[in-house]
């Protein structure tokens, strides 16, 4: 198959075209930076096609996807600073991005009757209660303005296409990119106790995980929603973060603290993350590996 992979300069498109390299699928990856700007692992996605795109280009986007002509489309790429998307002068490029740029990318491969996967987030719900979120839930009411636009980025491809995937995730992280492994350590290394909220509740997702399962997905004609995230279990923040603290060895005390406690943030944030991957199962598809086992491969990767 011949796929085109938005954002791979991101943890999870980056993890995508090597898991695509690994299959012998054709790949060609893209970002709005000129040239792929990955991490220099010597991974199989630098050996891979790159365009330069800004999704927000309706002829741009239009163009590149005729021309590639691709069999599935894998859309990686948001915008995902959820406390700077809350800024009166973001919100407008933030919905050009996720909304507008999504819809481009629905109506090109339209044109020339390709899939499309896109990738969503727990964010599109208010996250209150406790049940897990079933993946064909339409109880939407976004905390954010990043939640929302994320959401009206699934409208976009689900009132355009039949040929779709919408996948939500929650807690991602990868080797390509930031994240709250990444900077939790950082912090830990230098503090002797770090604060932690544990009144948030979801799964974490390895993208490297996540990857295998996307392809694997876009191998079949298996469209509608679902919930995809590693297996383990619901935890907190703050359960996270003392697994990978204890399985990195540093002795960092980590207390918990509520959402309301710890303050900080711009943007909203949903209490309930849980999400419910049944689904996944009765289609026939893989599940993730533990997050603790996900963990573990991380961080042998990641060197930190």
């Amino acid at each position: 198959m011949k796929f085109f992979v938005t954002g791979v300069n991101g943890q999870l498109g980056h993890d995508v075209m090597n898991e695509l390299s690994k299959r012998g699928h054709e790949g060609v990856g893209s970002d709005i930076a000129e040239k792929y700007a990955g991490i220099a692992d010597g991974s199989a996605v630098t050996e891979m096609p790159y365009v330069g795109l800004d999704i927000t280009d309706k002829d741009a986007v239009g163009k590149v996807i005729s021309e590639i002509k691709p069999d599935a489309v894998i859309h990686c790429a948001a915008w995902t600073a959820v406390d700077m998307a809350e800024d009166d002068d973001k919100v407008e490029k933030v919905r050009a991005v996720n909304a507008g740029g999504t819809q481009n990318i629905a109506d090109a491969c339209k044109l020339i009757d390709c899939k499309m996967l896109y990738l969503s987030t727990d964010y599109v719900f208010d996250g209150q209660g406790m049940e897990p979120w079933v993946p064909d839930c339409r109880d939407y009411k976004p905390l954010n303005v990043y939640g929302q636009t994320k959401l009206e980025g699934e409208l976009a491809v689900a009132n355009t296409l039949e040929k779709y995937f919408i996948v939500r995730i929650a807690w991602v992280f990868g080797l390509n990119g930031k994240n709250f492994i990444k900077t939790m350590i950082n912090v830990g290394k230098t503090h002797d106790e770090v604060r932690v909220v544990n009144d948030q509740i979801g799964t974490p997702t390895y993208t490297f995980d996540l990857a295998r399962l996307l392809v694997d997905m876009c191998e079949t004609e298996k469209y509608g929603y679902y919930h995809a995230t590693n297996e383990g279990g619901y935890i907190s923040w703050y359960d996270f973060c003392v697994e990978f603290y204890k399985q990195y060895g540093l002795d960092t005390k980590v207390i918990p603290v509520t959402t309301e406690e710890y303050g900080l943030s711009k943007a909203a944030r949903p209490v309930n993350s849980r999400l419910d991957k049944s689904k996944l199962v009765e289609a026939g598809f893989k599940p993730l590996p533990t997050w603790q086992d996900a963990v573990s491969r991380y961080l042998k990767e990641a060197q930190l």
